[in-house]
């Protein structure tokens, strides 16, 4: 049987005409139950009762429980009963742009080839966890639909640009206000011409690459394997299932923020031999307010209700050009957290908690301020040609690198296995 081409079109399921504001949702993963729960009250089309359905369980539910996972089909097939959602009659891509503020990005929906991910063609830049992929897969397989999807970054490809470019010069299927003033704006893109155009630019491409969403894709290749063995000789190869739902952005449109880092403690030491510590490996200056990181290589720290700015210094980089050992996450983890504060698996490590970048300073000097941490310390984001190199390099990087604003909706295109 052929192989797939790296993106495919796909027969989505989508907001039906003039519902895509009551249905797109945040992320699951960026809400907690509460929250969720807060968010959708008084909106029965909201895909939070879909990609979080305890919320319609009372508090305390487990939500990896199969009554969980079935309460998310079920409302999957009564939003697409009562016409809230739509079925494409005939695959297609969707070109899907995200406003935040002045920042904008334009991208496609597309379905990602499962063997290529398998393959590392479409490469990955982070270790996943089992019991987050076992959510995700089992949610696939109730729901019968990837609902939500990943987020892939492309080398720019000017055939493909100028596509975007006609297209969105069209009239929107859909623009909508998203949490935070995100503004999603979809356009299907079913010209057949087009379709082989995009299908071809990209199987032209050596490999793209995964920047948020690996829990998905993983989940995704482990339903691939568990449908194969279901349909045994009726699998074709071309099957929805054999690609994934994702979005892809050119990397030069997209943003990493910041990752921040917050620590219980000082490892016994006191504030001042702590600074003290520091000082043998980084300048140290006591900054005059909020002190936010400018360039690479510069860190930030707030303490005892000072925010201090470290510098490293050269004899304390690492003499290499390893891009994982390279990275500003590695250096603070190497030379502070590991070497001073004795933390030295950020997975497992229960002293060190994780703020990303679009909280802002006020959130670390808040939870430093509250005495629920005992200091706080603000990076410079890694850039998108870092994380590149260490995925071409099949490296992953430390946990908590990366943080991409704006975040994708879920609802806004689902990938049906059949």
């Amino acid at each position: 049987m052929a192989k797939l081409p790296l993106f495919s079109p796909l027969c989505g399921v989508r907001p039906a005409k003039g519902r895509a504001q009551d249905v797109i949702a945040p992320p699951y993963d960026v809400l907690d139950s509460r929250e969720a729960r807060e968010l959708a009250a008084g909106k029965p089309g909201s895909f939070l009762h879909v990609s979080k359905a305890e919320i319609d369980f009372p508090e305390g539910v487990d939500v990896y429980s199969d009554a969980v996972y079935q309460k998310a089909a079920d409302n999957f097939k009564a939003m697409l009963e009562k016409g809230m959602l739509v079925r494409e009659k005939k695959p297609c891509f969707y070109v899907y742009r995200l406003q935040m503020g002045a920042h904008v990005q334009t991208g496609l929906v597309v379905g990602a080839c499962i063997e290529d991910y398998d393959a590392n063609r479409i490469r990955k830049h982070e270790f996943t966890r089992p019991v987050k992929e076992e959510d995700r897969a089992k949610q696939i397989r109730f729901v019968k639909a990837q609902t939500g999807p990943g987020l892939i970054a492309y080398k720019q490809i000017p055939e493909v640009d100028a596509l975007l470019s006609k297209k969105t010069r069209e009239a929107p299927e859909f623009s909508v206000e998203g949490m935070g003033g995100v503004i999603h704006t979809l356009w299907v893109l079913d010209d057949e011409a087009d379709i082989r155009a995009i299908v071809d630019a990209f199987e032209k491409q050596e490999a793209v690459y995964i920047a948020d969403g690996h829990h998905r894709s993983a989940a995704a290749s482990r339903v691939r394997k568990h449908m194969m063995e279901q349909r045994g000789a009726a699998h074709t190869g071309a099957e929805p299932y054999n690609y994934y739902l994702a979005v892809a952005y050119p990397v030069d449109e997209m943003r990493i923020w910041d990752y921040n880092r917050v620590v219980k403690d000082l490892n016994g030491m006191t504030p001042e031999s702590f600074l003290a510590k520091l000082k043998e490996s980084f300048d140290v200056r006591e900054a005059g307010g909020q002190a936010k990181p400018a360039a690479r290589r510069e860190f930030s720290l707030y303490l005892g209700g000072r925010w201090y700015a470290l510098k490293p210094k050269a004899a304390a980089l690492p003499k290499t050009d390893d891009p994982v050992l390279s990275l500003d996450v590695s250096v603070l983890s190497d030379l502070v957290l590991d070497k001073l504060l004795g933390i030295q698996d950020l997975r497992k490590s229960d002293r060190v908690d994780f703020v990303g970048g679009i909280r802002g300073l006020k959130e670390l000097e808040r939870r430093v301020d509250s005495g629920e941490m005992k200091a706080a310390f603000a990076l410079y984001p890694p850039s998108l040609e870092e994380l590149i190199a260490v995925a071409d390099d099949g490296q992953v990087m430390p946990p908590k690198s990366t943080w991409f604003e704006p975040k994708l909706a879920d609802g806004v295109v689902s990938n049906p296995l059949l």
